[in-house]
């Protein structure tokens, strides 16, 4: 896998999950009573969320381990 398709992977993978956990957080703070509590939760989902980019990040900027010559 190149590193460009490894980058590719990564954001999409951060789009997708950023999706599932932003959508529902912001959906139940807009349409619950109780949902202002989750407002405090907010924080903690969009530090999560950096970490997990600068996870994916480092994953996709990996280089490939270095090729060692086989002995016999």
């Amino acid at each position: 896998m190149t590193s460009r398709n490894r980058l590719i992977l990564a954001v999409a993978a951060w789009c997708l999950v950023a999706v599932a956990l932003v959508l529902p957080l912001v959906w139940l703070i807009n349409n619950r009573d109780w949902g202002v509590g989750l407002m405090l939760l907010a924080p903690l989902v969009v530090y999560g969320l950096m970490r997990l980019g600068r996870a994916l990040e480092g994953w996709a900027r990996a280089s490939a381990p270095p090729k060692h010559p086989q002995r016999r």
